[in-house]
């Protein structure tokens, strides 16, 4: 099982990424928001945390190995949770991810059916079965996104994890603790401990 692949990235099209590694070049599936990552990294080494399976019909013979990727772990698990509900797959989960995992997890845990019903080829009825399997299992996705975007930012992933929690026990709900970090991290701004990025969250929220 190919589970991490890193090369130079010297194509990029709708669905899949081309990486050469040596002698030999690697066809990747990728989702949209994956692909929109990416639009910036041709002709420079990529890391992609990868997914193999087979498609075609074993009854006729004929299995094609495909691999599929993705910029971070999380965002890797996410979609295999994803597949696993009844009617989705590996591709109608490509197809249907065209938004980032913390957007998606959110959807799920505050059970917004329409929402997800609009990712293509999802629907109402898909996005109820995706609610009523994923509703428990997502917080922590929304959570780790979260953590590693603010990595990227210079931000310790342990100061947004305590950073979340006090938001929890002064009352706020766990889509609203996310959304409230979301605005703060958007400035890009270092955060040396849990108290400075609170104090930006609250100015921050004071001015909206």
């Amino acid at each position: 099982m190919i589970t991490k692949i890193t090369g130079r990235l010297v194509r990029l099209q709708d669905d899949r990424a081309i990486l050469e590694l040596d002698a030999f070049e690697y066809e990747v599936l990728i989702p949209e928001f994956t692909r929109r990552q990416l639009q910036q990294e041709l002709n420079r080494a990529v890391s992609l945390h990868t997914i193999q399976y087979l498609e075609g019909n074993p009854m006729q013979g004929r299995m094609v190995p495909r691999l599929v990727g993705f910029l971070t772990e999380v965002e890797r698990e996410f979609f295999e949770l994803f597949c696993s509900v009844d009617g989705v797959g590996a591709k109608k989960a490509l197809r249907a991810m065209i938004r980032p995992v913390r957007e998606v997890a959110a959807a799920i845990e505050e059970s917004d059916t329409r929402s997800l019903a609009a990712l293509p080829g999802v629907g109402p009825a898909t996005a109820d079965r995706i609610i009523a399997k994923l509703r428990r299992k997502v917080p922590k996705f929304a959570l780790m996104a979260v953590r590693n975007e603010a990595g990227a930012a210079g931000v310790e992933p342990d100061v947004i994890s305590e950073t979340f929690e006090v938001l929890l026990t002064l009352g706020h709900s766990e889509s609203d603790a996310r959304r409230l970090l979301d605005k703060a991290l958007e400035a890009k701004k270092k955060y040396k401990d849990v108290q400075a990025l609170l104090e930006a969250i609250y100015q921050h929220s004071q001015k909206t």
